[in-house]
């Protein structure tokens, strides 16, 4: 997906199993972040920032939503040891990340590998993407958020 394109439909699965969609959060504008995996080093920060900058976030009437292919029980335990306030969901088939585009060949150590590629898309009310946060500062996640949507 891209600046320009409409989020619609299922966005992944919350802790207890149930499918979210972006129809759940109409009238709200998003920052949806999708994430390699819990509990690394990178996604850690990443979420702790967004966690930091919440309050924020919320007061300009955002939504925080953090997507990964890890299982809702691993999102329940992540969320709990780091008490972020946010929906997590999980998308264990990588049907969503592959919907917007995220799930790309990576390389590691020689390695080529499919994987999600850190990115964050910000919409307006009508889920229209505004912006898209390819290269995402993990440490200072919502303050560059914050630097897009004034």
């Amino acid at each position: 997906m891209k600046t320009g394109d409409t989020v619609t439909g299922l966005l992944g699965y919350d802790a207890e199993g149930r499918p979210v969609t972006a129809e759940d959060f109409k009238g709200k504008p998003l920052i949806i972040y999708f994430y390699p995996k819990d509990n690394t080093p990178g996604c850690t920060a990443e979420a702790c920032s967004l966690r930091d900058g919440y309050d924020t976030l919320r007061a300009k009437g955002y939504e925080v939503i953090g997507i990964s292919k890890d299982s809702s029980a691993s999102h329940t335990r992540f969320a709990d040891k780091h008490s972020l306030p946010f929906i997590l969901l999980s998308d264990t088939s990588t049907e969503v990340n592959q919907a917007f585009g995220v799930w790309q060949k990576k390389k590691m150590t020689g390695r080529e590998y499919m994987g999600t590629v850190r990115t964050t898309f910000i919409t307006d009310a009508d889920h229209r993407i505004t912006h898209v946060i390819e290269k995402v500062r993990t440490a200072d996640a919502a303050n560059q958020i914050l630097e897009i949507i004034g």
